[in-house]
């Protein structure tokens, strides 16, 4: 990393902009940053890590910082520009801190956000391209490109020197707190407690294990009974495996001894319960047999006193038998005389509907009667035909009466109509006429509206650029003068150049190198740079301004010619010629239309269109019309012509039907009779004639049932005698019906089935009534003393192998929960071992180092080794700096430092070193710590360091040694930046930034060569 250039404005005590050229301070390789206490020396390394950082060093960055300078005015804006090159990449940063501007409205102030900007230098095109205005991702840039953090940074690069003289006299602890900080050993620390986080894990998990297992001890000697104990072992404590697993083993071997005694007992009881089982059985069905044996003696007593009913029952159904032979005959004479008194019944209801004359007639003379009224009936079907055409013909009537007066009103309507066809006609070839003319007009104003139209758009457009016309006119007056200020400026700077001309080829020159003006070696007075003296750089910026500038009014003067020209355009093609109507009073000045005007003309024409277009469109409309109106005169004329000739055929039709209507009415009045028509009289005498027919017909039939009735008499008598009843009644009142006969057959089978049970019964029972009375009560007090027995025996038979099964599963479980722990706790004695070994505690880590700390006594010793190089050349070869892993009291031992003196050849701590001996150890390492950090972030190369005081704690010759040991650093093409009020090194150092404090603000200011070794 080198730092090329520092810019500063309103940071520190810098009220005023201020550049820093690190190029021309780092040509000699080492430089002197020096300046009166409080001027600002330390402000500009500040200003180097708040451009990478964006933070200055950790002791100065605290809340109430305040990085803007109390001597800014209040427009001056706090900014750091820092431009460097890391790698083969040049950058340039910009940052601005949250500071107050005045605000753009009212008064007072208002908090600005920070802001950040990277730039990349690109060496093709000669120009800077932007690559990010993040804070985050310009910082995250920085430390990738840099490899170090800001703490690093300011430790290896600023190298603050106080602290490294504190590094040396304190003790482990300090020294390890800022070596964890420049070498970022936090991953260690972080190794370290994630092991002793596993390992609490891991004994969580072994002694939750072991908590189970004790759990399932109890649970084991619980399920054992009385006398078991779990074991003594305790959570953790070894051999409580094996303690469990034995006590398991111990208890399952006693439940399989109790579960063989419990089957045994429930053998024997259950033989003793089937042997009182078999006697209560034996007892039981002696006791039902003599039971039985009584019952069949009382059933045989109720059987005898029940015979004579039984008796009855029987012979009811032995007569009932007989008298099925007389049930056909009884049956068919119920029938007979059902018959003939429904027929009696017809033949009363048929002869009450027929004349008093005709009430007692036989059935001959009805049917007589009957057929002289069919005769009757038969000669009315031509009169009937006839009284049909009669309906027929006053139908026809009617029709033709009907059309006669529609025809007549269509006559009048048509009458009507045709008077006024003419008029109409003639009013309707008008309408088409004009339809006719609309549509020529409206062509005509079609023709006109769109160059109106155009006219118009031209006449917005010249006005919109006659308004942007004016603002561009403006705009060039003002790059104008914009241009001729800036030609100013830039003749103004260009004249200050060429007067301080001398002065700037002064600072170029070199002792014993020739001038360029003159050529001669010597320079006894070279001119001095006034305050006023404008550079190079400044000339060429106010030219780019002025160049700026004048492209900018070239643009403008283009854009006035562009605009100026679509005016002239917009306003020829507004001023066109006009049709009739256009222009007038209200148009612009020299015959130029207005807008309003133009408005006007084309909205009058755009309305007089719409009106003709639309008149226009009803040309077809009218010419239907009319098509229409001529084919209904047609129409009409030609039905007036039909219907004249129907009124003609009505009256030769209607004089026929007359003559046949008169011929029919003389025909029907013969053939009516009394009634109102012929079909009237014919209903008359079919309604005589079914009359008589039913009459006739109900007569006959109850003759032949009254027959009939005297022959089922006699049939019924003749079976009656047959079966052996005196009378049919008799033979009647011995039947019996289907229930009534199967309940008698019912009880007549269950009486003699009775009998035969009864009887067998008796024969079976003779045996059990002979022996003595059965006891089942006894036999029942056997059996239910060995039932008890026997539950008794399987309820404990029941409990021990539930007791066994119990055990057998906490032993399995107790087995399950041992091979589970076998690993963990492995995995626990591993962990645990690492733990300690990392943290110190253990047995095996003879120093007691923790991991972190063996990282750091690396680093340290690496450290050591890069300051001794440098501290024996400080030192004339007398010191050493040694790293130590020695324990110190009880604190445990790793970043020891001890200093080895040469000329004793004794080993001391660096805290006995003198002042001027422990500035420059802390030196050589500080710089051996860059070396190392250096390397340890990636090998990025620093090509620009500051070292900050120390220097007046040293005599001449050691003063001499150590600027040595600096100058050698330019050998790997370093420049290293000495902070320091030390007058003697102003003497020694000829290139130097002067940091000069006043009242107003501080200033920076670069000598080299012989001005600053005089000055």
């Amino acid at each position: 990393m080198r730092l090329h250039r520092l810019t500063i404005s309103a940071f520190g005590p810098f009220g005023s902009p201020q550049e820093i050229d690190f190029d021309a301070l780092s040509s000699a390789g080492l430089f002197l940053l020096h300046g009166p206490t409080g001027a600002g020396k330390t402000s500009v390394l500040d200003a180097v890590c708040f451009a990478l950082y964006g933070a200055v060093p950790g002791a100065r960055q605290s809340p109430g910082t305040v990085l803007r300078s109390d001597h800014a005015p209040a427009g001056t804006t706090t900014e750091v520009t820092l431009e460097l090159t890391v790698g083969d990449r040049r950058l340039e940063i910009t940052r601005r801190p949250a500071q107050p501007r005045p605000k753009k409205r009212g008064g007072g102030f208002t908090t600005e956000k920070a802001q950040s900007t990277l730039r990349a230098y690109d060496p093709e095109t000669g120009t800077w391209k932007a690559l990010s205005r993040s804070h985050q991702e310009i910082g995250e840039e920085i430390t990738q490109l840099l490899g170090m953090s800001r703490d690093q940074f300011c430790q290896v690069v600023l190298l603050p020197q106080g602290d490294f003289a504190r590094f040396l006299r304190a003790d482990a602890e300090a020294r390890g707190k800022l070596l964890g900080r420049l070498f970022d050993t936090r991953r260690f620390a972080a190794v370290e407690d994630r092991l002793a986080e596993l390992r609490r894990a891991a004994e969580h998990e072994v002694r939750e294990g072991d908590e189970r297992l004790l759990a399932l001890a109890h649970r084991i000697a619980q399920a054992a009974g009385a006398g078991a104990t779990p074991p003594g072992q305790r959570p953790g404590e070894p051999g409580l495996a094996e303690a469990v697993q034995t006590a398991a083993a111990l208890a399952r071997t006693d439940a399989r001894e109790a579960l063989d005694i419990a089957r045994l007992r429930l053998a024997a009881a259950e033989r003793r319960q089937s042997a009182a089982r078999a006697a209560l059985d034996a007892a039981r069905e002696l006791a039902d047999r003599q039971a039985r044996h009584a019952d069949a003696l009382r059933r045989q007593d109720d059987l005898a006193a029940r015979r004579p009913q039984r008796d009855q029952w029987q012979t009811a159904l032995d007569r009932s038998l007989k008298a099925d032979r007389v049930a056909p005959a009884l049956g068919l004479r119920e029938q007979a005389e059902h018959a003939h008194r429904a027929a009696n019944a017809a033949r009363d209801r048929a002869r009450a509907l027929l004349p008093p004359d005709l009430a007692e007639a036989g059935a001959e003379h009805l049917s007589t009667v009957e057929r002289r009224l069919r005769e009757e009936l038969g000669g009315l079907e031509s009169a009937r035909r006839a009284e049909l055409r009669g309906a027929e013909i006053a139908d026809e009537r009617a029709a033709l009466d009907r059309e006669a007066r529609a025809d007549e009103e269509f006559l009048q309507d048509a009458a009507v109509w045709l008077a006024d066809w003419e008029p109409r006609r003639a009013g309707l070839q008008r309408r088409v006429e004009e339809a006719q003319e609309a549509t020529a007009r409206a062509e005509q104003l079609a023709g006109r509206l769109e160059p109106a139209r155009r006219r118009l758009a031209a006449a917005h457009r010249r006005d919109a650029l006659a308004t942007e016309l004016g603002a561009a006119r403006t705009r060039l007056t003002e790059a104008r003068e914009r241009r001729n200020e800036a030609h100013e400026h830039w003749l103004d700077v260009k004249s200050r150049r060429l007067q301080g001309i001398a002065a700037e080829l002064a600072a170029a020159l070199e002792p014993g190198a020739p001038c360029q003006v003159c050529g001669s070696a010597n320079h006894p007075h070279p001119a001095r740079t006034t305050a006023d003296h404008v550079d190079r750089a400044a000339e060429d910026a106010a030219y780019a301004a002025y160049t700026r500038a004048d492209e900018a009014r070239t643009a403008a003067e283009t854009s006035v010619a562009a605009t100026a020209e679509a005016w002239e355009a917009a306003r020829q093609e507004t001023s066109a010629a006009r049709g009739p109507g256009e222009g007038g009073p209200e148009a612009g000045g020299a015959g130029e239309p207005t807008v309003e005007a133009l408005s006007r003309v084309v909205d009058d024409l755009a309305r007089e269109y719409a009106e003709t277009h639309a008149l226009a469109a009803r040309t077809h409309a009218a010419r239907e019309t009319l098509a229409r109106a001529e084919r209904e005169h047609d129409e009409r004329v030609g039905a007036l012509r039909a219907a004249e000739r129907r009124v003609a055929a009505r009256t030769s039709r209607r004089e026929a039907l007359e003559q046949q209507h008169s011929a029919i009415e003389a025909e029907l009045a013969r053939s009516r009779g009394g009634a109102g028509s012929v079909a009237a009289h014919a209903t008359v005498l079919e309604r005589r004639i079914a009359l008589l027919t039913e009459a006739a017909e109900t007569v006959r039939a109850a003759e032949a049932a009254a027959r009939g009735l005297k022959e089922a008499d006699d049939r019924l008598a003749d079976a009656a005698f047959r079966a052996g009843f005196a009378t049919p009644a008799e033979a009647a009142a011995a039947l019996l019906d289907e229930p009534e006969r199967r309940a008698h057959q019912q009880r007549v089978d269950a009486w003699q089935a009775e009998a035969a049970a009864v009887a067998d019964r008796l024969r079976e029972g003779a045996a059990a009534a002979a022996l003595p009375p059965a006891d089942p009560a006894s036999a029942e007090a056997v059996h239910s003393a060995a039932a008890r027995a026997l539950r008794d025996a399987d309820t404990e038979l029941a409990a021990v192998r539930e007791r066994a099964a119990a055990l057998d599963g906490l032993s399995r479980q107790a087995d399950a929960e041992v091979r589970r722990l076998g690993p963990l706790r492995e995995e626990y004695e591993r962990v645990a071992r690492l733990a300690g070994l990392t943290a110190g505690t253990s047995v095996e880590n003879e120093r007691k180092m923790r991991l972190e700390s063996y990282v750091l006594a690396a680093r340290l010793e690496q450290v050591a080794a890069a300051a001794t190089a440098r501290l024996q050349r400080m030192s004339s070869g007398r010191y050493t700096l040694v790293h130590s892993d020695a324990r110190s009291g009880g604190r445990r031992s790793g970043l020891g430092l001890h200093v080895v003196d040469a000329w004793t050849g004794n080993e001391r701590d660096t805290a006995t070193l003198s002042g001027g001996e422990t500035f420059f150890a802390s030196l050589a390492l500080a710089l051996g710590l860059a070396d190392v950090v250096t390397e340890e972030a990636g090998g990025v190369r620093l090509d620009t360091l500051f070292i900050d005081e120390g220097f007046g704690s040293l005599d001449d010759q050691t003063l001499d040694e150590v600027l040595d040991v600096l100058d050698s650093l330019r050998e790997r093409d370093r420049s290293v930046g000495i902070v320091s009020h030390v007058g003697d090194l102003r003497r020694r150092i000829p290139a130097q930034l002067e940091v000069i404090k006043a009242r107003h603000g501080s200033a920076v200011r670069l000598r080299t060569g012989a001005e600053a070794l005089s000055g």
